[in-house]
């Protein structure tokens, strides 16, 4: 939705109850914490982990369109086309892999551009990364997933996920609290946590932010330790303005 200009960080999304009818009937989609914050930005909207914002977003676009990116970003996994999956592919509804999910977050951090993972160093092997997501799009998300006052209201003003130097994240739980994830990256590290029993049971009052963001941190402190991330320059084709909007919460 970046990609095509219909959303920027700054555009208003509704956070409000919302009922879309499907093949097999209504998707009532709610937020983690089962309240609404009402006209939010995409910003806070995305740094803080709502749903309902997510899912509003995949209904303005096409989800069949939105299923074929996680293909390309590698999710291959995603065997349906976009109908079997429905709206709930916003919020993570299809089961993906641990480096499935790495590997489309350092796409984000190359700037947009994918290659496939490698387990063993070689010297010989060329990579020729293709373009997945517009460099202005990636650099906008990263911007959104690294800002801390964006999603202060929702993981606190000193949440594990705020490093002392620069770094992109996002946390995430799945259905029935069994899977809690941190994935974000630096300039140069992309790292991913997966907290979960192995049986497949529920985690009661584990979420990504309790369980797998305090791993990531201290992995991401582990690997910069003297060598602290840096923001990445801003592509040419984006622009900084100053926004007002009044009668919201937000700065």
């Amino acid at each position: 939705m970046i990609e095509k200009r219909w959303l920027t960080a700054a555009s208003i999304l509704d956070d409000s109850p919302v009922q879309l009818d499907t093949a097999s009937g209504l998707y009532v989609p709610k937020n983690y914490d089962h309240s609404f914050k009402g006209p939010v930005t995409v910003r806070k909207a995305l740094a803080s982990s709502l749903n309902v914002p997510a899912v509003r977003t995949l209904v303005l676009d096409d989800v069949q369109q939105f299923r074929d990116r996680l293909w390309a970003l590698g999710y291959h996994g995603l065997v349906e086309d976009g109908d079997y999956y429905g709206f709930s592919l916003a919020l993570g509804s299809a089961e993906v892999s641990l480096v499935e999910q790495a590997n489309a977050f350092r796409t984000l951090a190359n700037m947009g551009k994918w290659s496939p993972v490698r387990f063993v160093a070689t010297r010989h092997v060329r990579q020729h990364p293709r373009q997945v997501v517009s460099p202005g799009a990636a650099f906008i998300v990263g911007d959104i997933l690294s800002d801390a006052t964006a999603r202060t209201d929702a993981f606190g003003a000193d949440s594990a996920l705020r490093l002392p130097f620069w770094a992109a994240a996002k946390t995430g739980t799945s259905k029935g609290m069994r899977d809690n994830w941190c994935i974000g990256f630096s300039d140069r590290y992309t790292v991913a946590v997966w907290v979960g029993n192995l049986e497949g049971d529920s985690m009661h009052a584990v979420s990504g932010t309790s369980g797998a963001a305090p791993v990531w941190r201290d992995v991401m402190m582990a690997l910069h330790e003297g060598h602290p991330g840096k923001p990445p320059a801003m592509p040419a084709d984006v622009e900084v303005r100053r926004i007002a909007l009044p009668g919201t919460r937000e700065p």
